[in-house]
Order: C-alpha cells, then structure tokens, then sequence
C-alpha cells in the first residue's frame, strides 16, 4: 500500500476491528461466566429445598423415608435436574430417573465442575455435603453453550461489518485528514523555475502540517533566492565577459594584420582567436539558457505551415550532410499548421542535424521526419550512430553533459542540447530521446501543438512556389501525403 490514505484508512479499520473483537472476547468471558453462576444458583436452589424437605431431623428418618421424601420433592424438579444422593462408601440413598442409569463424574476437590454424560450432554454439576450424605445435583448447560455460540455468531457478523464500516469510516476520515497535504502537493508540483514566487497556502491552525507548509515556503525561499542571484551572476558574467573578450580578440587580430608574426607565432594566435569564437559562443549559450530560464525571451509565435520552411531548411542540412560524407533524407508526412519562430526551431533542427552527423559512420543515413497527428508537429531526427544507452537518454539534455566526441577537430560544448529543451519548452513544446528503429542510432524526437489543417489557399500557394504540392478542390483540405528528398 504506497497511498497514506489507504494506509490510514486499513489502521483505522484494523485498531477499530480489532478493539471491538477484544471487547466481544471480555463479553463472552463474563457472559459465559454469568450464565454458569446462574446455574450454579438453580442447583443450591434445589438443594436447599431438598434439605427444607428434609427436615431437621433427617438424621433420625429411615433411608426409606428419606428417599420418599426426595423423591417427592424432585418430582417434577426432574425436568431440569439430575439427582444423585448416597452414603459415600455406602451405598445409594436417591438416584434420578432420568439418568437412565448413568453416573454423574466425581471430580476430587471440586464442588462445581463441569461435567459430560454420555446420552445426557454437558451438565452443571454442584456436590452438597449433609452428613452422612453426599448430594450430587447436576443441570443440563447445553443451552448455554447455544447461547454462546450464538454470541459467536452475532459477534462474527458485527465484526465484518465494522470492518466494512470501519474501512469507509478510515478512508472518508483520512480523506479528510490528508487534504492539507494533497494542497501542499499540488502547490509544490506546480512551482517550479519558472514560478519560485508561488507559496504554499497557510491554514490559521497551528498543527503539524501547517509547520511543514511553513518549511516548505522557507525552503522555497532559499530557492528563490538560489536561483535569482545564479541567474543574475549567468547573465551579468557572461555580459561582463564579453569586453575583454572582444578586447583580446582585436588584440590577436591587430597581431596578424601586422604582419610581423613567425609563422609559428600565427598559427599560435590563429588558434587563440578560435578558442576565443568558441568561448564567446558558450558565453552567448550559457546568457541564452539563462534568459530563457527566467522566461526573458519572448519568441513571435504565429501559427504557419511548416513545409516551406523544411523545404528550405532540407537543401542546406542535406549540403552539410554531404560535406562531411552522410546522406541526409527528409520525410514530410500530413499537413497542419503549427505556431513556431523559425529562426528558433531552425537552431534547434541544426544543433540535432550537428549531433546526428557526428554520431553517424561515413555514408550513414540521417532522417529528418515531420508527421502532423493527435493534435502536435512532431519532428523526428534519426541517425546510424552508435546510440544512446536507455539511462543516459534523459541526460544529454542537461548542460555541459558530452557522451562521446566529435568527428574532426569539433568539440562540442555540452549545451546545445539543453538549448534545444529550452527553445520547444518556449513553445510549449517537449523533446525527449528514443532509441532509432531498428535499435541501432539515436532518435531525438520534438513536439509542437499543432494548430489545424493546411488550408487550400496555403496549399496552392506553396504548390505554386516550389511545385511540391498538389493543389486540392475549393472548401476541401490537402489530402495527406509523403514526400521524401536525399
């Protein structure tokens, strides 16, 4: 049981349950207890009326007439009773009828005891000592039993029903006593960095639920905090990198203009300004990531039609496919409309298209697969690298985070994909990595809310443009098609 309400509710079930299954076990001991004592009072009952029968002077009577004289008295006392009156060592004095010539069990030290005949059932037995006789009067308890056992009954029902009671009871009371923790959780779910100024809602009582709400919002403070002056140190370092940067990058220049260099010095400060393009291109990442954490960058989302746009994209990702020795193949799959910067979603397809043809062999296949359906643009970007294991797919979108090297003499520096979430987070988008078909390679997959069907207008209009699509009938949108290029 993971959930603390269904915890609860089985605590408070079992504890009431078991509660009231330890009362019934005290109930029956003393019901059964009293039930006995009542039997034992019927037989002392009897026995004093015999020995009122009796009279004082039993001692001077005849055994004839002392058993005449029990016989009259337990006449109709035979009904509930069982009689046995003898001289111990002697012999019998009265014997009941209805023994039908069993004896009742002696038990030695005891004079009220539990006892079974056979053919008669359980008895009640008290023995009465009224010297010289020994009176022996017995009580059929089967009914007692009965009553017990259906004590046990009654007591079995009642106890499955506070189960059942209990358990609804536990779970409406744990319903309700959780409540200020489900807010707490859906307060904490819902801030994140983009929102660490939300707080937790404080009930007036001072319990401790209200306290741990009260050290999440300090917590969350710090966080905010936290968060403000690495954003602020993010963005006023890397702005305050940028001079000397530029100032040592004139400096270099001024050197080799000049003319005056070795040329082992050259190519000492040719190297220089590369390591200085590629410092201010992680400055210009790093102030990128930052102004899109702090929600700083506001991209000019307008719903469009992306098959212009992945026309003009495919020519230039398939020239830089060939460059270095892979085939570049796009598939365009559907039509929709889709609200997207191109500017930003061209960053992000380039930044995967660089990482696909670094991690695929000379002449290997990268694809680039757009497909409208359930209501996004999902663009896919496949190579036939070697790939990713499973529990480091969610890794590389993290900053300076580099599972293996580039081709050639580039390095990569760790944050295009983390650039790449931020830019289809911005669009309210997401972007996740999947093993390539086949298993073999890398698929990085984004998606994008999609917007509707390409209406014929746009169709016709890019038909006309690029001679790619087919225009349809007035009123009736672009049936689905594919396209590919290599």
């Amino acid at each position: 049981m993971r959930s603390i309400s269904t915890r609860l509710a089985a605590w408070y079930a079992l504890a009431a349950t078991v509660t009231l299954a330890c009362l019934f076990v005290v109930g029956y001991q003393l019901l059964e207890s009293y039930l006995i004592h009542g039997l034992d009072l019927l037989n002392t009952a009897e026995f004093e009326q015999i020995r009122a029968r009796l009279g004082p002077d039993y001692k001077t009577l005849s055994l004839d007439v002392v058993n005449q004289r029990i016989r009259t008295t337990t006449e109709y006392a035979s009904v509930l009773f069982y009689f046995d009156v003898n001289i111990p060592k002697h012999s019998t004095v009265f014997y009941s009828a209805n023994l039908r010539g069993r004896v009742i069990p002696d038990v030695p030290k005891k004079h009220r005891y539990d006892a079974s005949v056979p053919g008669i059932g359980p008895l009640r037995v008290a023995e009465f000592l009224l010297p010289p006789f020994d009176v022996t009067i017995a009580t059929s308890s089967a009914q007692v039993f009965k009553v017990m056992d259906g004590y046990v009954e009654v007591c079995t029902g009642l106890l499955i029903a506070m189960l059942a009671v209990s358990t609804v009871i536990g779970f409406g009371l744990s319903w309700l006593a959780l409540r200020p923790v489900r807010l707490i959780r859906e307060t904490a779910s819902r801030i994140g960095s983009d929102n660490l100024s939300e707080r937790i809602p404080i009930a007036g009582v001072r319990d401790e639920i209200s306290e741990l709400a009260r050290l999440l919002n300090q917590m969350f403070n710090r966080l905010e905090s936290s968060f403000k002056q690495v954003r602020r140190f993010a963005a006023e370092a890397s702005h305050e990198l940028k001079t000397p940067l530029s100032l040592v990058r004139l400096q270099a220049e001024k050197l080799l203009v000049d003319g005056r260099l070795s040329p082992a010095d050259e190519d000492s400060v040719q190297m220089q300004l590369e390591e200085l393009a590629r410092l201010n291109q992680i400055i210009e990442e790093l102030l990128f990531l930052s102004r899109a954490e702090a929600r700083a960058i506001t991209l000019q989302l307008k719903p469009q039609d992306p098959c212009r746009f992945l026309h003009t994209f495919g020519q230039d990702a398939r020239v830089l496919a060939e460059h270095h020795g892979r085939v570049f193949v796009l598939v365009r799959e559907g039509e929709g409309l889709a609200a997207f910067e191109a500017q930003r979603i061209r960053q992000v397809l380039l930044n995967l298209l660089a990482n696909a043809v670094a991690a695929s062999p000379r002449d290997g296949v990268i694809t680039l697969r757009s497909t409208f359906g359930s209501g996004v643009w999902r663009v896919s970007v496949e190579d036939q690298g070697a790939g990713v294991p499973p529990s480091e797919r969610e890794r590389i979108f993290e900053r300076f985070v580099r599972l293996g090297e580039r081709s050639g003499d580039e390095s990569g520096s760790g944050l295009g994909l983390a650039i790449c979430r931020s830019i289809i987070e911005l669009h309210r988008g997401r972007i996740w990595a999947e093993a390539a078909a086949g298993g073999q390679g890398l698929k990085v997959v984004f998606e994008i809310p999609a917007t509707g069907l390409v209406p014929q207008g746009i169709a016709e209009s890019i038909a006309s443009a690029g001679g790619e699509r087919v225009p349809s009938r007035e009123g009736e949108p672009v049936p689905l098609s594919e396209e590919t290029e290599t």
